[in-house]
């Protein structure tokens, strides 16, 4: 029986939905070996085991902080764990025990954020730098969610190409418990998640605006917590008076997915992702997806999504404008979105990642 800690202080985040369910997989595939989740100590009761096996222990470390480097490396050392799973690269780099790393995108390494310090956000972009190379090149496997981030840390470290395993993600909503958003459009287009820079908010916004010359009651629609990056955005497009745009804030998984059920198309305007997940949440909840045509997201949707380029406005007015007036394009779209779906699996993940855990140990 082998002691398999995973890094979990993630998993009340975006990202967080990734552990929450190999979490909940794991529990049901192995019921051998023992399992540390470590967690920040505002989530300690974030997620809770259902098998003994499992237990959920404190690690309240911040992302690339010394605390991380020293206090976190001391707990590791002292659990003794014979394999840690970091679900994500952000770790201590003095740690020399056995190891799996995550890699969900490279995106901290090669974006700008005009709601942090330059000077700090650039210090921070080369110490991720120095670990995520450090990380890579020292980890007994590497996962990652798309064969486009595979080769971008390829690209990053030169370790060898066997040592990285893609392990997609899926999509699971829960379309029958799904609840009524209350909001002042009958008809809108949708968007979900986080707000920095890279999102490419702002042009999605433009693009609505020049929408309105033709769909003047069409609302656009941003779901997501008002974190610092959401209120600049509100600001800005107050500033310029832009018109039918609702910020919702946060609001439950039923509720987006009521949204998703119900907007005229879901648009994903990121110019960088790893994965995509809510393009894929979209499809699920049976929306057409417009998506941007960059980094991995052909990959992910396959044919199942309507491209555009990201950084030309008007070819993401004009493509969001051919997708909700072409009645047959959108029901081919939610046809073929359905279909994409159900390639992936997060059980599969769990049993692909299962099996580097066992391939690790040995």
């Amino acid at each position: 029986m082998a002691h398999i800690a995973i890094d979990a202080r993630i998993i009340n985040s975006s990202t967080g939905t990734y552990i929450e369910r190999l979490l909940h997989y794991l529990e049901k595939i192995d019921t051998v070996n023992h399992y540390t989740v470590l967690v920040r100590e505002k989530d300690e009761t974030y997620w809770t085991p259902t098998n003994d096996n499992f237990t959920v222990r404190v690690a309240d470390f911040t992302n690339y902080s010394f605390d991380e480097q020293l206090g976190f490396n001391k707990l590791l050392n002292d659990l003794v764990p014979d394999l840690v799973h970091f679900c994500m690269p952000q770790q201590p780099v003095l740690y020399k025990g056995k190891k799996v790393t995550t890699f969900h995108d490279l995106t901290l390494l090669n974006t700008v954020n005009s709601d942090i310090n330059p000077i700090e956000f650039r210090f921070k972009q080369l110490i991720g730098r120095f670990v995520y190379i450090n990380v890579a090149r020292n980890s007994e496997y590497i996962l990652t969610p798309t064969e486009f981030t595979k080769q971008a840390v390829l690209e990053l470290s030169g370790v060898p190409g066997e040592k990285i395993i893609v392990t997609h993600e899926a999509a699971e909503t829960k379309i029958e418990q799904a609840t009524k958003y209350e909001m002042p459009f009958k008809k809108f287009i949708l968007y979900v998640g986080q707000q920095p820079d890279y999102k490419n908010i702002r042009r999605l916004g433009e693009a609505h605006q020049k929408l309105l010359d033709k769909h003047p009651d069409l609302g656009l629609v941003l779901v997501g917590k008002k974190a610092a990056d959401t209120e600049a955005n509100e600001v800005y497009f107050e500033k310029h008076g832009y018109k039918n745009i609702h910020f919702t804030d946060f609001i439950p998984n039923e509720q987006r997915d009521w949204l998703m059920q119900h907007c005229e198309a879901y648009v994903f305007p990121s110019l960088m992702e790893g994965f995509g997940l809510p393009g894929l949440e979209a499809m699920a909840a049976g929306a057409p997806v417009i998506s941007s045509n960059t980094t991995c997201l052909p990959e992910v949707y396959g044919d199942a999504a309507e491209y555009f380029n990201p950084l030309i406005v008007d070819d993401m007015a004009a493509t969001i404008e051919r997708v909700i007036t072409d009645k047959d394009l959108r029901n081919k779209l939610i046809e073929a979105g359905s279909k994409q779906v159900k390639k992936y699996s997060w059980r599969r993940m769990a049993e692909q990642t299962h099996n580097v855990y066992l391939d690790a140990l040995k």
